[in-house]
């Protein structure tokens, strides 16, 4: 599948991004949902569950481990827990797909489980770096077992003895810190970990919402093995980072005004609006209330004139995923903004840093990528050019993140590779043409 976008603004048109629309549940409260329902005593009921790829993933893997799940119907779930010892061997590999999130904190959560199991995913999630979980399970007493070089797929031999650590994190990683916590529900003791940075935060909300009990001290977060989950109700909100291609979008057109309903705003995850506002950004938030123990809020986006800056480091963990279409955001500032500290985006589903300056360049953009991030002066998109093809490098977000360029572009921008827009929002394309984006869906 491929997107065509634009030309926008810079063909004269008068496209403005305007209306009232609320975007995919969060994706990762959707995997944690599921888990955590799963494991529990009693019923969980989910509203609002993400229908992409890569939530699905989850679910069907816990299917496969003789879970009872009905659902999804328009994001309505009902899963039947079976306690913290009641999954059963699968009778093949779990395939995950592209879900890093997925396998990371499988792995965690199934290194504690009497039979062996096999994690495995696509050719993309088969590049990806594992041994930052392997590491600190085998640290806990796992039997793991990686592929070459530390990828996938992951082996976990079952019956191991696990034993609680106090683990310093090496990087800032909400999936492995997860992961670790989750190994922490089945071992003797107590686990600790500890982060160098802030990342989001649900494993932690939805562990205290279920009846667990955790401890979460600045850093670092603290639990017993040998506890019990309890079903609850849960009501995803929104996801943040879907709605960040849209506050992207709604910055960088005059005219703009969009409206993103019930919207997570987890403060482990706002680095995006923070950004955006040191940029200029017009954000305003309302209706804020708490659901499920998760922040929610209602925001607003109006046109207003963007200005390079160089991000803050601190706030680049609380951003991780919405880099790349902060890098448009960029582009279409006046100025130069230059972003460090974020080497993890090389090893996302792509090299988020290589894909988005090795786009933005053909679009004649002036952006150099370093070693931890990027250098980027913003400037027109397209000039003097009829159309440019761009490679999404089958990565989601970066296929949406140059759909939102089309609106500033001045030539066709034909974005390949887009068949994963499905694993995190798969609706992506008729939302973004109903607020005023020119887009086509074709075969690649």
């Amino acid at each position: 599948m491929k997107f065509i976008a634009g030309p926008g603004l810079g063909a004269n048109s008068n496209t403005a991004v305007v209306g009232d629309i609320r975007v995919p549940g969060d994706k990762s409260i959707s995997h944690r949902s599921i888990m955590f329902g799963a494991i529990a005593e009693g019923d969980t009921h989910i509203h609002g569950f993400l229908e992409g790829d890569d939530a699905l993933a989850t679910l069907s893997a816990f299917t496969a481990m003789g879970v009872n799940i009905e659902g999804p119907e328009n994001g309505e779930v009902l899963v039947h827990g079976v306690g913290m010892h009641g999954l059963q061997q699968p009778s093949e590999p779990l395939y995950v797909g592209n879900s890093g999130t997925s396998i990371r904190l499988l792995a965690g959560l199934l290194a504690g489980q009497k039979f062996p199991v096999t994690l495995t995913g696509d050719a993309s999630l088969t590049s990806r770096p594992m041994g930052r979980v392997a590491d600190p399970l085998r640290l806990m007493g796992a039997d793991i077992e990686t592929g070459e070089n530390g990828r996938p797929p992951l082996k976990l031999k079952g019956n191991s003895e696990l034993t609680g650590i106090d683990y310093i994190l090496p990087m800032a990683s909400a999936q492995v810190k997860s992961c670790v916590l989750l190994a922490g529900l089945y071992a003797s003791g107590e686990t600790s970990t500890v982060e160098p940075a802030p990342t989001r935060d649900h494993s932690e909300r939805m562990l205290d919402g279920f009846g667990y009990e955790i401890n979460r001290d600045g850093p670092r977060a603290t639990l017993q093995g040998g506890g019990k989950l309890k079903a609850k109700t849960i009501d995803i909100p929104a996801d943040i980072s879907s709605a960040a291609f849209f506050m992207v979008a709604a910055s960088i057109v005059p005219g703009s005004d969009l409206q993103l309903r019930h919207v997570g705003i987890n403060p482990t995850r706002t680095g995006v609006i923070q950004i955006l506002n040191l940029m200029g950004a017009d954000i305003t938030l309302s209706n804020e209330k708490t659901v499920g123990g998760e922040p929610v809020a209602d925001i607003r986006v109006r046109y207003a004139p963007l200005h390079g800056i160089d991000i803050p480091e601190p706030l680049v963990p609380l951003a991780i995923d919405e880099f790349p279409a902060l890098f448009i955001a960029a582009a279409c500032a006046t100025g130069k903004t230059v972003l460090s500290g974020a080497e993890e985006l090389r090893v996302k589903e792509s090299d988020r840093i290589q894909a988005m300056v090795d786009g933005l360049v053909l679009l004649g953009v002036d952006a150099t990528g370093t070693e931890d991030g990027a250098i980027i002066v913003g400037g027109e998109i397209g000039a003097n050019q009829a159309r440019v093809d761009v490679q999404s490098c089958d990565d989601h977000r970066i296929a949406m993140s140059f759909a939102m360029a089309g609106l500033r572009s001045q030539c066709e921008i034909v974005i390949h590779e887009c068949d994963n827009v499905a694993t995190s929002f798969p609706n992506f394309a008729a939302l973004a043409t109903e607020v005023g984006l020119t887009l086509q869906v074709l075969a690649d």
